[in-house]
């Protein structure tokens, strides 16, 4: 039986076009739309990524210097760690951090297990009322997290899960998001690789784990962002189902910095980079995953 010949590779995208600029589509772009567009690029990026910097500026600058001249200073002028260990000893931050870390972790857990067999099962299986249950998750989605939120907390209250790390991780274990986008990057599979599974005896779990997974590994990159990103940075919930302050989470934890030492923004600025910092390591390990996008799906040859 003779194989199908292969396609050719795709032309490289064209950025320069006889001394021209073109973009990936082949047009002439000018030096003046070209100018713009860098423009508008580092706009966005001092307003995403500048606040951050101030933040860690200030978190280094010791009590001597004026973090409010004019015009402000952004590099320290003699950096300090201190303002972090000054964190330590006004808050137990570490036992908060690692209270957000198990949540957050439990949570990219729940999500890539229960978004995936439900994307899967939405996407591929074959059974009445399909069409209706993925209705209902796009209507989950519009409900707001305020709606819903004293029935959680009377839901909690009875199962005996208040004040618990579990109670904070329950409501939030599978997202709706991250179901239907898992749904989407499945639907993309082509049929005849499964097809050609089933003929050769694999099951629905074999399918599952060894032709549908792989293929899908920058979309649940994006959903194990997504899910230790709402975990981590979520406040309104820990702080309503929350009451020991052992169990408390970072986004707590650090509110007694806004409350207790509102003048010191130095200390403020401290407890801000510790919180961001585990959100920064984890999409700098998972950005080679996450750029290939939502709308991965094809299967490798």
């Amino acid at each position: 039986m003779s194989t199908p010949e292969k396609a050719p590779p795709a032309p490289e995208r064209v950025t320069r076009r006889r001394g021209r600029l073109t973009d990936e589509h082949g047009r002439r772009v000018g030096a003046g739309e070209l100018v713009l567009r860098y423009a508008l690029l580092l706009v966005v990026l001092v307003l995403t990524v500048g606040p951050f910097l101030w933040q860690l500026s200030t978190s280094l600058k010791g009590p001597t210097e004026n973090i409010f001249s004019s015009p402000p200073s952004f590099l320290p002028a003699h950096p300090t760690l201190h303002n972090y260990a000054r964190v330590a000893d006004t808050i137990p931050v570490w036992d908060y951090a690692l209270n957000s870390l198990t949540v957050a972790g439990a949570s990219v857990v729940t999500n890539c297990v229960g978004a995936a067999l439900a994307g899967y099962a939405l996407a591929r299986l074959r059974y009445r009322g399909r069409r209706g249950t993925a209705l209902v998750f796009i209507l989950a989605m519009l409900v707001p997290a305020e709606g819903i939120i004293i029935a959680q907390f009377t839901t909690m209250r009875d199962l005996g899960l208040n004040n618990t790390l579990i109670g904070v991780l329950l409501p939030g274990s599978v997202n709706a998001m991250n179901v239907l986008l898992l749904r989407n990057a499945f639907l993309q599979l082509p049929h005849e690789v499964e097809e050609a599974a089933f003929v050769d005896g694999a099951n629905v779990w074999q399918r599952f784990f060894r032709i549908a997974l792989p293929s899908v590994k920058g979309t649940l990159a994006v959903v194990a962002i997504f899910a230790f990103m709402f975990s981590w940075d979520d406040f309104l919930w820990p702080l309503i189902v929350l009451s020991d302050p052992s169990k408390f989470t970072l986004t707590i934890g650090l509110n007694y910095l806004h409350g207790t030492f509102a003048n010191d923004e130095r200390l403020v600025a401290a407890g801000t980079v510790i919180a961001v910092a585990p959100l920064m390591l984890l999409f700098a390990c998972l950005q080679r995953y996450f750029f290939r996008g939502v709308g991965e799906g094809a299967v490798k040859g």
